[in-house]
Protein backbone atom coordinates (compact mmCIF):
# COMPACT_ATOMS: atom_id res chain seq x y z
CA UNK A 1 0.00 0.00 0.00
CA UNK A 2 1.18 3.52 -0.80
CA UNK A 3 -0.34 6.58 0.83
CA UNK A 4 -0.88 9.48 -1.57
CA UNK A 5 0.09 13.09 -0.96
CA UNK A 6 -1.32 15.80 -3.24
CA UNK A 7 1.09 18.75 -3.28
CA UNK A 8 0.38 20.07 -6.76
CA UNK A 9 -0.59 23.70 -7.43
CA UNK A 10 -4.07 22.52 -8.37
CA UNK A 11 -6.06 20.54 -7.70
CA UNK A 12 -5.14 20.68 -4.04
CA UNK A 13 -6.31 18.50 -1.13
CA UNK A 14 -9.92 18.83 0.03
CA UNK A 15 -10.42 18.87 3.83
CA UNK A 16 -12.75 16.31 5.45
CA UNK A 17 -15.25 19.00 6.53
CA UNK A 18 -15.77 20.04 2.91
CA UNK A 19 -15.92 16.43 1.67
CA UNK A 20 -18.55 15.55 4.27
CA UNK A 21 -20.59 18.64 3.41
CA UNK A 22 -20.57 17.70 -0.28
CA UNK A 23 -21.71 14.16 0.61
CA UNK A 24 -25.00 15.46 2.00
CA UNK A 25 -28.16 14.54 0.08
CA UNK A 26 -28.60 16.72 -2.99
CA UNK A 27 -31.10 19.57 -2.91
CA UNK A 28 -32.76 21.23 -5.89
CA UNK A 29 -31.05 24.39 -7.08
CA UNK A 30 -34.38 26.25 -7.53
CA UNK A 31 -35.92 25.11 -4.23
CA UNK A 32 -36.14 27.46 -1.23
CA UNK A 33 -33.62 25.25 0.61
CA UNK A 34 -30.86 26.41 -1.73
CA UNK A 35 -31.39 30.17 -1.31
CA UNK A 36 -29.60 30.50 2.05
CA UNK A 37 -26.80 28.25 0.78
CA UNK A 38 -25.96 30.58 -2.08
CA UNK A 39 -26.50 33.66 0.07
CA UNK A 40 -23.90 32.37 2.52
CA UNK A 41 -21.50 31.53 -0.31
CA UNK A 42 -21.67 34.95 -1.94
CA UNK A 43 -21.09 36.72 1.40
CA UNK A 44 -18.21 34.39 2.22
CA UNK A 45 -16.56 35.12 -1.11
CA UNK A 46 -16.85 38.87 -0.53
CA UNK A 47 -15.06 38.33 2.80
CA UNK A 48 -12.34 36.29 1.13
CA UNK A 49 -11.92 38.73 -1.76
CA UNK A 50 -11.95 41.69 0.64
CA UNK A 51 -14.54 43.40 -1.55
CA UNK A 52 -18.01 44.91 -1.50
CA UNK A 53 -18.36 44.04 -5.19
CA UNK A 54 -20.49 41.20 -6.46
CA UNK A 55 -18.49 37.97 -6.72
CA UNK A 56 -20.07 35.82 -9.40
CA UNK A 57 -20.08 32.03 -9.03
CA UNK A 58 -19.66 30.14 -12.31
CA UNK A 59 -19.88 26.41 -12.97
CA UNK A 60 -16.52 26.06 -14.75
CA UNK A 61 -12.81 25.88 -14.14
CA UNK A 62 -10.92 29.12 -13.64
CA UNK A 63 -10.38 29.45 -17.37
CA UNK A 64 -14.13 29.96 -17.79
CA UNK A 65 -13.81 32.94 -15.49
CA UNK A 66 -10.97 34.24 -17.63
CA UNK A 67 -13.08 33.87 -20.80
CA UNK A 68 -16.01 35.70 -19.21
CA UNK A 69 -13.67 38.46 -18.08
CA UNK A 70 -12.84 39.16 -21.71
CA UNK A 71 -16.14 38.84 -23.58
CA UNK A 72 -18.31 40.60 -20.99
CA UNK A 73 -16.46 43.91 -20.97
CA UNK A 74 -14.91 44.38 -24.41
CA UNK A 75 -15.78 44.62 -28.10
CA UNK A 76 -13.99 42.98 -31.02
CA UNK A 77 -11.21 45.27 -32.17
CA UNK A 78 -10.63 46.81 -28.74
CA UNK A 79 -7.02 47.41 -27.76
CA UNK A 80 -5.87 45.41 -24.72
CA UNK A 81 -2.57 44.97 -22.91
CA UNK A 82 -1.50 41.49 -21.77
CA UNK A 83 1.39 40.74 -19.44
CA UNK A 84 2.83 37.47 -20.70
CA UNK A 85 5.43 36.01 -18.38
CA UNK A 86 4.51 32.33 -18.62
CA UNK A 87 1.96 29.79 -19.79
CA UNK A 88 -0.97 31.50 -18.09
CA UNK A 89 -0.08 34.96 -19.30
CA UNK A 90 0.02 33.35 -22.72
CA UNK A 91 -3.50 32.09 -22.08
CA UNK A 92 -4.76 35.66 -21.66
CA UNK A 93 -3.38 36.46 -25.10
CA UNK A 94 -5.05 33.45 -26.69
CA UNK A 95 -8.44 34.21 -25.12
CA UNK A 96 -8.33 37.87 -26.16
CA UNK A 97 -7.34 36.96 -29.71
CA UNK A 98 -10.11 34.36 -29.90
CA UNK A 99 -12.64 37.16 -29.32
CA UNK A 100 -11.06 39.54 -31.81
CA UNK A 101 -9.24 41.89 -29.45
CA UNK A 102 -6.16 43.77 -30.63
CA UNK A 103 -3.49 42.51 -28.24
CA UNK A 104 -0.33 44.32 -27.22
CA UNK A 105 1.87 41.88 -25.32
CA UNK A 106 4.37 42.82 -22.66
CA UNK A 107 6.56 39.73 -22.94
CA UNK A 108 8.38 39.18 -19.66
CA UNK A 109 11.35 36.85 -19.36
CA UNK A 110 10.24 33.71 -17.56
CA UNK A 111 11.27 33.77 -13.92
CA UNK A 112 10.85 37.54 -13.68
CA UNK A 113 8.00 39.87 -12.77
CA UNK A 114 6.82 42.64 -15.05
CA UNK A 115 8.26 46.04 -14.20
CA UNK A 116 5.41 48.42 -13.33
CA UNK A 117 7.00 51.18 -15.42
CA UNK A 118 6.65 48.92 -18.47
CA UNK A 119 2.88 48.82 -17.96
CA UNK A 120 2.78 52.56 -17.31
CA UNK A 121 4.72 53.28 -20.49
CA UNK A 122 2.51 50.99 -22.59
CA UNK A 123 -0.62 52.75 -21.33
CA UNK A 124 0.88 56.17 -22.10
CA UNK A 125 1.86 54.98 -25.56
CA UNK A 126 -1.65 53.78 -26.42
CA UNK A 127 -4.47 55.67 -24.72
CA UNK A 128 -7.01 53.42 -26.49
CA UNK A 129 -6.17 50.39 -24.32
CA UNK A 130 -9.42 49.23 -22.72
CA UNK A 131 -8.10 46.57 -20.36
CA UNK A 132 -4.89 45.27 -18.80
CA UNK A 133 -4.68 41.51 -18.17
CA UNK A 134 -2.18 39.94 -15.76
CA UNK A 135 -1.66 37.05 -13.35
CA UNK A 136 -1.12 37.57 -9.65
CA UNK A 137 0.84 34.32 -9.48
CA UNK A 138 2.19 32.99 -12.78
CA UNK A 139 1.82 29.35 -11.79
CA UNK A 140 4.14 28.01 -14.48
CA UNK A 141 7.13 29.94 -13.07
CA UNK A 142 6.19 30.55 -9.43
CA UNK A 143 6.55 34.33 -9.85
CA UNK A 144 4.21 37.02 -8.52
CA UNK A 145 3.53 40.25 -10.36
CA UNK A 146 3.22 43.41 -8.23
CA UNK A 147 -0.56 43.72 -8.39
CA UNK A 148 -0.84 46.52 -5.85
CA UNK A 149 1.50 48.81 -7.79
CA UNK A 150 0.04 47.84 -11.15
CA UNK A 151 -3.48 48.53 -9.90
CA UNK A 152 -2.45 52.04 -8.89
CA UNK A 153 -1.08 52.67 -12.37
CA UNK A 154 -4.09 51.33 -14.26
CA UNK A 155 -6.53 53.12 -11.93
CA UNK A 156 -5.33 56.46 -13.31
CA UNK A 157 -6.63 55.49 -16.78
CA UNK A 158 -9.98 54.42 -18.24
CA UNK A 159 -8.71 50.85 -18.69
CA UNK A 160 -9.96 47.93 -16.64
CA UNK A 161 -7.47 46.06 -14.47
CA UNK A 162 -8.17 42.32 -14.80
CA UNK A 163 -6.28 39.88 -12.57
CA UNK A 164 -6.08 36.09 -12.73
CA UNK A 165 -5.71 35.29 -9.03
CA UNK A 166 -6.67 31.64 -9.47
CA UNK A 167 -3.48 30.33 -7.83
CA UNK A 168 -2.90 33.31 -5.53
CA UNK A 169 -6.25 33.68 -3.77
CA UNK A 170 -6.11 32.56 -0.11
CA UNK A 171 -2.29 32.39 -0.03
CA UNK A 172 -1.86 36.12 -0.64
CA UNK A 173 -3.40 39.18 0.99
CA UNK A 174 -5.20 40.57 -2.07
CA UNK A 175 -7.09 43.76 -1.23
CA UNK A 176 -9.47 43.94 -4.15
CA UNK A 177 -11.27 47.18 -3.28
CA UNK A 178 -8.42 48.98 -1.51
CA UNK A 179 -6.05 48.45 -4.43
CA UNK A 180 -8.62 48.97 -7.18
CA UNK A 181 -8.73 45.60 -8.95
CA UNK A 182 -11.68 45.81 -11.37
CA UNK A 183 -12.08 42.15 -12.28
CA UNK A 184 -10.47 39.28 -10.37
CA UNK A 185 -10.79 35.58 -11.07
CA UNK A 186 -10.47 32.69 -8.62
CA UNK A 187 -10.97 28.94 -8.88
CA UNK A 188 -12.25 26.29 -6.50
CA UNK A 189 -9.41 23.77 -6.85
CA UNK A 190 -6.62 25.95 -5.45
CA UNK A 191 -6.50 27.79 -2.14
CA UNK A 192 -10.25 27.42 -1.61
CA UNK A 193 -9.70 23.68 -1.05
CA UNK A 194 -12.43 22.20 -3.26
CA UNK A 195 -12.52 19.92 -6.30
CA UNK A 196 -12.34 21.63 -9.72
CA UNK A 197 -15.61 23.00 -11.06
CA UNK A 198 -16.20 26.52 -9.75
CA UNK A 199 -14.85 29.88 -10.93
CA UNK A 200 -15.33 33.12 -9.04
CA UNK A 201 -15.21 36.60 -10.56
CA UNK A 202 -15.40 39.88 -8.66
CA UNK A 203 -16.57 42.84 -10.74
CA UNK A 204 -16.21 46.55 -9.92
CA UNK A 205 -18.63 49.37 -10.78
CA UNK A 206 -16.15 50.58 -13.40
CA UNK A 207 -16.28 47.18 -15.07
CA UNK A 208 -20.08 46.98 -14.95
CA UNK A 209 -20.27 50.30 -16.82
CA UNK A 210 -18.10 48.82 -19.57
CA UNK A 211 -20.32 45.74 -19.65
CA UNK A 212 -23.22 47.99 -20.73
CA UNK A 213 -21.48 48.71 -24.05
CA UNK A 214 -19.83 45.31 -24.64
CA UNK A 215 -21.20 43.61 -27.75
CA UNK A 216 -18.86 40.61 -27.88
CA UNK A 217 -20.92 37.40 -28.26
CA UNK A 218 -21.64 35.59 -25.01
CA UNK A 219 -24.15 33.04 -23.85
CA UNK A 220 -23.16 30.74 -20.99
CA UNK A 221 -20.78 33.24 -19.40
CA UNK A 222 -23.16 36.21 -19.34
CA UNK A 223 -22.10 38.21 -16.31
CA UNK A 224 -25.05 40.65 -16.33
CA UNK A 225 -27.48 37.72 -16.16
CA UNK A 226 -25.39 36.10 -13.44
CA UNK A 227 -25.43 39.32 -11.42
CA UNK A 228 -29.19 39.62 -11.77
CA UNK A 229 -29.71 36.05 -10.62
CA UNK A 230 -27.15 36.33 -7.82
CA UNK A 231 -29.21 39.15 -6.31
CA UNK A 232 -32.00 36.55 -5.96
CA UNK A 233 -29.60 33.91 -4.55
CA UNK A 234 -29.69 31.92 -7.77
CA UNK A 235 -27.33 31.12 -10.60
CA UNK A 236 -28.37 31.52 -14.22
CA UNK A 237 -27.86 27.88 -15.14
CA UNK A 238 -28.09 24.67 -13.13
CA UNK A 239 -26.18 25.35 -9.94
CA UNK A 240 -23.35 23.00 -8.90
CA UNK A 241 -25.17 22.52 -5.61
CA UNK A 242 -22.76 20.13 -3.91
CA UNK A 243 -19.71 22.24 -4.75
CA UNK A 244 -21.39 25.37 -3.38
CA UNK A 245 -22.28 23.53 -0.17
CA UNK A 246 -18.63 22.49 0.03
CA UNK A 247 -17.62 26.09 -0.63
CA UNK A 248 -19.46 27.22 2.48
CA UNK A 249 -17.71 24.58 4.55
CA UNK A 250 -14.29 25.56 3.18
CA UNK A 251 -14.86 29.27 3.73
CA UNK A 252 -16.01 28.58 7.30
CA UNK A 253 -12.71 26.80 7.95
CA UNK A 254 -10.82 29.85 6.65
CA UNK A 255 -12.99 32.20 8.71
CA UNK A 256 -12.38 30.13 11.84
CA UNK A 257 -8.62 30.38 11.21
CA UNK A 258 -8.83 34.10 10.49
CA UNK A 259 -7.72 35.79 7.29
CA UNK A 260 -4.46 37.19 8.71
CA UNK A 261 -3.55 33.78 10.11
CA UNK A 262 -4.27 32.16 6.75
CA UNK A 263 -1.80 34.52 5.08
CA UNK A 264 0.80 33.98 7.82
CA UNK A 265 0.49 30.20 7.46
CA UNK A 266 1.13 30.33 3.72
CA UNK A 267 4.07 32.68 4.23
CA UNK A 268 5.63 30.33 6.80
CA UNK A 269 5.19 27.25 4.60
CA UNK A 270 6.67 29.05 1.60
CA UNK A 271 9.68 30.33 3.56
CA UNK A 272 10.34 26.86 4.94
CA UNK A 273 10.24 25.29 1.48
CA UNK A 274 12.59 27.93 0.10
CA UNK A 275 14.97 27.46 3.04
CA UNK A 276 15.04 23.72 2.40
CA UNK A 277 15.87 24.26 -1.26
CA UNK A 278 18.70 26.63 -0.31
CA UNK A 279 20.12 24.13 2.20
CA UNK A 280 20.15 21.51 -0.57
CA UNK A 281 21.86 23.97 -2.96
CA UNK A 282 18.83 23.89 -5.24
CA UNK A 283 18.25 27.33 -6.80
CA UNK A 284 14.73 28.71 -6.95
CA UNK A 285 13.51 29.34 -10.47
CA UNK A 286 11.90 32.74 -9.68
CA UNK A 287 14.51 35.46 -9.85
CA UNK A 288 12.23 37.78 -7.84
CA UNK A 289 8.83 37.88 -6.13
CA UNK A 290 8.42 34.15 -5.37
CA UNK A 291 4.84 33.03 -4.76
CA UNK A 292 3.48 31.92 -1.40
CA UNK A 293 1.29 29.39 -3.22
CA UNK A 294 4.01 27.19 -4.69
CA UNK A 295 7.77 26.93 -4.95
CA UNK A 296 9.41 26.36 -8.34
CA UNK A 297 12.85 24.75 -7.95
CA UNK A 298 15.55 24.27 -10.57
CA UNK A 299 16.65 20.71 -11.15
CA UNK A 300 20.36 20.14 -10.43
CA UNK A 301 22.71 20.02 -13.40
CA UNK A 302 22.54 16.63 -15.05
CA UNK A 303 19.24 15.68 -13.39
CA UNK A 304 15.98 15.66 -15.33
CA UNK A 305 13.31 17.70 -13.55
CA UNK A 306 10.65 15.44 -15.01
CA UNK A 307 12.38 12.44 -13.44
CA UNK A 308 12.24 14.20 -10.06
CA UNK A 309 8.53 14.88 -10.51
CA UNK A 310 7.87 11.31 -11.70
CA UNK A 311 9.85 9.59 -8.94
CA UNK A 312 8.18 11.68 -6.26
CA UNK A 313 4.82 10.48 -7.55
CA UNK A 314 5.61 6.87 -8.47
CA UNK A 315 8.05 5.88 -5.72
CA UNK A 316 6.77 7.94 -2.83
CA UNK A 317 3.18 8.88 -3.69
CA UNK A 318 3.88 12.64 -3.66
CA UNK A 319 2.21 14.46 -6.55
CA UNK A 320 3.81 17.83 -7.22
CA UNK A 321 4.24 19.31 -10.71
CA UNK A 322 6.88 19.40 -13.38
CA UNK A 323 7.89 22.25 -15.63
CA UNK A 324 5.72 23.43 -18.50
CA UNK A 325 6.69 24.20 -22.08
CA UNK A 326 10.33 25.34 -22.25
CA UNK A 327 10.76 24.58 -18.54
CA UNK A 328 9.90 20.90 -18.94
CA UNK A 329 12.74 18.89 -17.44
CA UNK A 330 14.39 22.01 -16.00
CA UNK A 331 12.27 22.65 -12.91
CA UNK A 332 9.84 20.92 -10.57
CA UNK A 333 7.18 22.56 -8.43
CA UNK A 334 5.80 21.91 -4.96
CA UNK A 335 2.64 23.62 -3.71
CA UNK A 336 1.88 24.64 -0.13
CA UNK A 337 -1.57 25.98 -0.84
CA UNK A 338 -4.98 25.71 0.77
CA UNK A 339 -5.34 22.66 3.04
CA UNK A 340 -1.60 22.53 3.75
CA UNK A 341 0.38 22.57 6.97
CA UNK A 342 3.77 21.96 8.55
CA UNK A 343 4.04 18.28 7.73
CA UNK A 344 3.07 18.70 4.09
CA UNK A 345 6.28 20.69 3.69
CA UNK A 346 8.30 18.18 5.74
CA UNK A 347 6.95 15.33 3.60
CA UNK A 348 7.70 17.15 0.35
CA UNK A 349 11.26 18.07 1.35
CA UNK A 350 12.03 14.58 2.65
CA UNK A 351 10.69 13.12 -0.59
CA UNK A 352 12.82 15.48 -2.69
CA UNK A 353 15.94 14.45 -0.77
CA UNK A 354 15.21 10.75 -1.25
CA UNK A 355 14.48 11.17 -4.95
CA UNK A 356 17.64 13.17 -5.59
CA UNK A 357 19.77 10.61 -3.78
CA UNK A 358 18.08 7.84 -5.74
CA UNK A 359 18.89 9.64 -8.99
CA UNK A 360 22.56 9.79 -8.05
CA UNK A 361 22.73 13.41 -6.96
CA UNK A 362 24.87 13.91 -3.83
CA UNK A 363 22.52 14.68 -0.95
CA UNK A 364 23.01 14.46 2.80
CA UNK A 365 19.62 13.23 3.93
CA UNK A 366 17.92 15.50 6.42
CA UNK A 367 19.69 18.69 5.34
CA UNK A 368 16.66 20.28 3.74
CA UNK A 369 14.28 18.88 6.34
CA UNK A 370 16.32 20.44 9.15
CA UNK A 371 16.33 23.85 7.43
CA UNK A 372 12.57 23.69 6.96
CA UNK A 373 12.02 22.59 10.58
CA UNK A 374 13.90 25.61 11.89
CA UNK A 375 11.34 27.89 10.26
CA UNK A 376 8.29 25.72 10.83
CA UNK A 377 8.93 25.55 14.58
CA UNK A 378 8.90 29.34 14.98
Amino acid sequence: MQKKYLLAPGPTPVPPDALLAMAMPIIHHRAPDFLPVLDSAKKGLQWLYQTKNDVLILCSTGTGGMVGSVNNFLNPGDDVLVVNGGKFGERWTKICQAYGMKVTELVVEWGHAVKPEQVEEALKKNAKIKAVFVQYTETSTGVNHDIKTLAGIVKKTDALFVVDAISALVAHDIRTDEWGVDVMIGGSQKGIMLPPGLAFVSVSDKAWKMADTAKTPKFYFNFKKERENLSKNQTTWTSPVSLIIGLNAAIKMLQDEGLENVFKRHDRLARATRAAAAALSLPLYPKENPSLSLTAIEAPAGVDGQAIYKDLRVKYGITGAGGQDKLKGKIFRIAHLGYADTFDVITAVAGIEMVLKGLGHPVKLGTGVAAAQEILMK
